[in-house]
């Protein structure tokens, strides 16, 4: 079925109705393209794709709260709504004659009457151009003051927001494993101070939320149906399944009884890996990008170390920060990705999910969702989804995923919370703890390895022993998340490149001398590429 659409301005083009292609969002309501489930019209030749449903919206409408003159639907991305206010379509129902008046499509197909499955009666669509003051009025459903149209019970005088007056009674959200059922209130003996798992605010009681039947998960209603929470039915694996993605090729048994897998073929290396508890192995797992400690698995060939805690992870994961299950990988050609909890360059292996162009290292991928951190002992720390950016306590960069304390504005990002608590450095004899404040008051805060000034806010690595403190940065490095020597075949080249970090680097392809200080590197000629030229 092919249609011609005048917000698609191709003549010689026309839209196709298409399922279950990979597309980015609708050009009309501007929604991300549920591609499992959502039939759709696209121009693979323009990448332009819409809801099927957003494309057969009328082009012309005579509306109930503006009788006067006749509606015509155009593009006007940054214009209001006068009915809810937001922004969100590309398209709106603009009058022709009064200029001012915009209805987004959401808004002008509401229903007036309409039966809501969590009220008892029939709710009555309120335009906020009435006459019908909402100054003061409260949602009984969020408890927010209501500013625009709304849902009214003429019955019981029950009044609530567009959204909240049609929430589903149960919802299932990705940080928790059961459904979330829409309750009222809890019982008295439970009307102790909550919070939301999600945002990590509290609370009121007094209004609706979503609980698990259980009452040890509590969040607000929007937050538990908001699109970045919502469960994508991900089923996870029978303990019995291939959970691990590795093969058995040797095993003995322990004192205990308990059977040890002393050789395996891991899916991230050529070789066979064998289990060894040997100390002093002053390497980095190519798994997490971490000191190496017993026990590991290690290739006798080449140098390629894995944790047995790395071998053991599971091939799947549902991680709080993103709605798709993720697949571990170990990225095969341009081995560097960006973390997007941490913000770090990695090349360990990589939680990842295509679709979204999503990837977790393995450090953040272990962080659990509630925690207490030695730097903020007094506070349980709650990862929280913001709606606007919040300052990490610590290093002071922003971002809309960080834990963050319930009881004070104490912050934490993933950057911060990776930081390992013990550190060695080649050239000192000590190991150095990582430490939060500074004891003294001196006034003089150096770092004895670079002997610049340090922050006395920010923490640092200090060895006791030799009162020696040093910056995070110079001790781990300035790509601590990188392993550098590990090498991977370039298509264009016959020699193995390995990563190196090199600064002022020419490109043996783009001709440039990078700005980074990371390259590819030949050790048998004079080869050298930037990363992103191997993408």
């Amino acid at each position: 079925m092919e249609i011609q659409h005048f917000s698609h301005h191709h003549p010689l083009h026309t839209l196709v109705l298409l399922n279950k292609v990979g597309v980015d969002r609708c050009k009309i309501c501007f929604l991300i393209l549920a591609t499992d489930s959502d039939d759709y019209y696209g121009c693979k030749e323009c990448s332009f794709y819409v809801h099927k449903s957003c494309a057969e919206y009328p082009h012309e409408l005579q509306h109930h709260s503006h009788p006067k003159h006749l509606l015509l639907l155009k593009l006007h991305r940054y214009e209001r709504c006068a009915n809810c206010n937001f922004k969100q379509f590309n398209f709106k129902y603009k009058c022709p004659h009064c200029h001012e008046f915009y209805l987004c499509p959401k808004c002008a197909f509401l229903p007036l009457t309409e039966k809501s499955e969590t009220h008892d009666h029939p709710l009555t669509l309120m335009q906020k151009l009435l006459p019908f003051k909402c100054d003061g009025f409260a949602c009984n459903a969020c408890g927010n003051k209501i500013e625009n149209a709304f849902y009214f019970c003429a019955t019981c005088s029950f009044v609530a927001h567009l959204d909240c007056a049609f929430l589903p009674s149960t919802v299932k959200v990705i940080r928790h494993k059961h459904p979330l059922n829409l309750i009222y209130s809890l019982p008295a003996d439970q009307s102790k101070r909550r919070v939301c798992q999600l945002c990590a605010k509290t609370v009121d009681m007094n209004y609706w939320v979503y609980c698990c039947s259980s009452q040890d998960f509590v969040a607000h209603l929007h937050c538990a149906t908001s699109n970045k929470e919502k469960d994508e039915t991900f089923v996870p694996k029978h303990e019995e399944d291939d959970l691990f993605p590795y093969i058995v090729n040797k095993t003995k048994r322990g004192g205990d009884g308990t059977e040890i897998h002393t050789e395996i073929k891991h899916f991230s290396h050529e070789h066979d890996l064998k289990l060894t508890d040997g100390l002093g192995i002053d390497k980095k797992c190519d798994g997490c990008i971490r000191p190496i400690f017993p026990p590991f698995y290690s290739c006798v060939q080449c140098g390629f170390f894995l944790h047995k805690s790395c071998v053991e992870l599971k091939s799947e994961l549902q991680h709080s920060l993103h709605r798709h299950p993720l697949k571990l990988l170990l990225r095969e050609k341009s081995l560097n990705f960006q973390c997007d909890a941490c913000r770090l360059q990695c090349n360990g292996f990589t939680y990842c999910c295509h679709k979204c162009n999503f990837d977790l290292d393995i450090q953040c991928s272990l962080i659990p969702d509630i925690l207490t951190h030695p730097s903020h002992e007094q506070h349980q720390l709650i990862l929280a989804s913001l709606s606007k950016d919040r300052i990490c306590s610590v290093c002071g960069s922003s971002g809309r995923c960080n834990f963050s304390c319930v009881d004070c504005d104490f912050t934490l990002d993933f950057k911060c919370l990776t930081q390992p608590h013990m550190m060695n450095y080649e050239k000192h004899d000590h190991p150095f703890p990582l430490c939060y404040t500074s004891e003294d008051d001196s006034g003089e805060y150096y770092c004895d390895i670079c002997e610049e000034k340090r922050d006395p806010k920010c923490w640092f690595y200090y060895c006791a022993d030799c009162s020696y403190p040093a910056h995070l940065e110079c001790i781990r490095g300035k790509h601590p998340n990188l392993k550098f020597g590990r090498t991977f075949k370039y298509d264009i080249h016959q020699h193995p490149l390995a990563l190196v970090q090199k600064t002022f680097a020419q490109c043996s392809e783009c001709g440039g001398v990078g700005e980074e200080d990371l390259a590819y590197e030949c050790a048998e000629c004079n080869f050298i590429v930037h990363p992103f030229c191997t993408e």
